[in-house]
Parts: C-alpha cells; structure tokens; sequence
C-alpha cells in the first residue's frame, strides 16, 4: 500500500519453477539413479558391452526436462506478443539450437551457453553440451553414446543446472521483455 492509502497491483508469475511436471521429471531422474542396475537385455538384439547402459533414461530424462524449461523461457519472455505471433515465432524456432544459439542472440543480444558462463556455470555448459550431444547421438543409432561418465556427470550437476537455470531465467523472463 502507497501513502494515501492507493492499493498497487503488481503482476506476479510462478517463475522458473511453474509446471509441476518438472518435478515429475525430477522424480523420475531419482527413481532410475537410485534403481538396481539389471543385467544386459536379450530381447536388445545387440552384444551385452554395446548395448545402451542400464541407466540411459537419466540422461533422456534430463535432456526432455531441459528442452520444456527452455520452451518455458521463450514462452515468458515473449508473454506480451500476441498468441498468434508468439506460436508462430516458437514453431519457426522450434529446434533447440537454435532457441539456445541464433534465435536467442537476435531477441537477448546473447546465447543461453553464454549467460551462464556469465552468471558463473561455466562447467553447466559443458554438462549441457555433452548431455544433448549423447542424446542426438543415442537418438540417431549409436546405443552407447550415452556412457557412464555422461550420466555420472548430468547426476552429478543436477543441483549447480537448476541454479544455473534460475539465473538465467530471472535475467531473461522473469520482468516483461517484449
């Protein structure tokens, strides 16, 4: 309340942390860490030491997670276009690379890479990059690209990316951009 008794209305947002899904995600990515690891597949058709490790879904998990609070970033940065300009601009720019490369430097004169390194996550950058690089190659026929030391390392540095994530979030979305 101001002096004079005037009522100020102040919009608020949930902020980095909005959807209840992330923490499903996050359960998820606990359950399969914690899960006893099995013995190789038989129905995989593929020798047991090239066979995707027992624990791949951490980092298929993480890498899903990640792309939704991106998407989430985009959408709260651009809350002021109208809907029908906002889903075109996301559709044109659907490709992750680009949310966190070319699209985001003509919007925030920036990358996402670059705001952490300058929030002071330079070692999440690299998390990040070798976590999505396992997942493409994974995604795109090579079953062990996704290896121990990548799934240690998203393990690892799940606390130091939500930290990073946040920072970079309350720079880019959390006060009206556009």
């Amino acid at each position: 309340m101001l002096p004079g008794g005037q009522i100020v209305n102040r919009n608020v947002y949930m902020g980095a942390e909005g959807r209840y899904e992330d923490y499903i995600y996050l359960r998820l990515i606990e359950r399969e860490w914690k899960r006893s690891p099995g013995p190789p597949d038989p129905s995989i058709f593929i020798p047991g030491d090239q066979q995707p490790s027992d624990k791949a879904s951490i980092v298929l998990l993480f890498c899903a997670y990640f792309e939704t609070r991106i998407a989430r970033i985009w959408r709260t940065a651009l809350r002021n276009l109208p809907e029908k300009i906002l889903e075109d601009t996301l559709q044109q720019h659907r490709f992750l690379d680009n949310r966190l490369g070319d699209f985001y430097r003509v919007i925030f004169a920036s990358t996402y890479f670059d705001d952490l390194a300058a929030a002071g996550f330079p070692k999440v950058v690299d998390v990040l990059k070798r976590a999505k690089l396992a997942r493409d190659r994974f995604a795109h026929g090579h079953p062990t690209a996704i290896d121990e030391a990548v799934i240690q390392l998203v393990v690892e540095n799940l606390e130091d990316e939500h930290n990073a994530w946040i920072s970079v979030y309350n720079k880019r979305a959390a006060l009206p951009q556009l």
